[in-house]
């Protein structure tokens, strides 16, 4: 009797735990649902600095894609999950995300785009400190931008245009990003 009720109990968590990827303790769903649409984790990575684990970090797609130029070349709803592992301030954050951001840009590019750049700081510096185990989605929705979630609590406003979306996904998918395996891992390879 006490074997079965073991059984059952691990049969139900197991079945919990299906359809997630846990990455440094960090937990993302394999699917989510975002502007009427069904997205995919395509992959998900922990990013390091010093050995200190900062943030996990979860790409979500309509279609699964390989490589940043299919990430690119995919049209609709995406979203980036942030969930932070250790406290971090608004400036800290916002100051890594810009500088990639700005590292994958070429001048021309960073100057359609810089409005919008100025935009996401002010929203991110918005935020104040941020707790570890706080969830920042970075998600874009066609036709109205991308939205900042903190904690599930929109910040700021949207931010329009594809063209800013796909720079911001470059912090993490482009030539310069700030770690090589967070790149693999959120294109689906292990890390």
């Amino acid at each position: 009797m006490i074997w079965r009720a073991a059984l059952i109990s691990l049969l139900l968590a197991c079945s919990l735990q299906a359809g997630a990827v846990e990455i440094g303790g960090a937990r993302f769903d394999e699917r989510a649902l975002l502007g009427g649409s069904e997205l995919q984790l395509n992959g998900a990575g922990l990013r390091t600095k010093f050995m200190l684990k900062i943030y996990a970090v979860g790409l979500y797609l309509p279609n699964k894609a390989a490589t940043p130029a299919e990430v690119f070349a995919s049209r609709g709803p995406r979203r980036i999950q942030i969930i932070t592992l250790r406290e971090l301030t608004a400036e800290q954050l916002s100051e890594a995300l810009l500088d990639f951001m700005r590292r994958n840009q070429s001048d021309l590019e960073l100057q359609k785009v810089q409005s919008r750049i100025d935009s996401l700081q002010q929203t991110m510096l918005g935020i104040g400190k941020v707790p570890a185990k706080t969830t920042i989605r970075l998600d874009y929705i066609s036709g109205q931008g991308t939205r900042v979630l903190v904690g599930g609590e929109q910040k700021g406003n949207d931010i329009p245009g594809e063209d800013f979306n796909q720079a911001l996904l470059k912090i993490w998918l482009g030539e310069h990003v700030p770690q090589v395996s967070v790149r693999e891992a959120l294109l689906g390879q292990p890390q």
